[in-house]
């Protein structure tokens, strides 16, 4: 677990842009005695919203946007992979 304070104080970000990405639903805080946290498996996800908000000023709406689109990317990516190892099935079959 992470500390959001400990990560907006290491990213010189404020804890209202982890808030806002919470409410989103983009991220997923766990709340403790000594403040929020998120899992560790969520830190890449986070590191790159920080980028987009602060260096391309994209906005939590936004990063909704992009992370759909990337997903459906990747998605992508790998249905044309699956195909064409089924084509490569079929060419070395002949």
């Amino acid at each position: 677990m992470i500390s959001i304070t400990h990560y907006c104080t290491i990213h010189n970000i404020d804890t209202s842009f982890i808030h806002a990405l919470a409410d989103e639903g983009l991220i997923v805080l766990t709340i403790a005695t000594d403040g929020p946290f998120i899992e560790e498996e969520q830190l890449p996800d986070l590191e790159s919203y920080t980028r987009w908000h602060y260096e391309m000023g994209v906005n939590t709406e936004g990063i909704d946007v992009i992370r759909h689109l990337l997903g459906r990317v990747r998605d992508m990516q790998q249905e044309m992979h699956n195909l064409r190892m089924r084509l490569r099935l079929y060419e070395d079959g002949d």
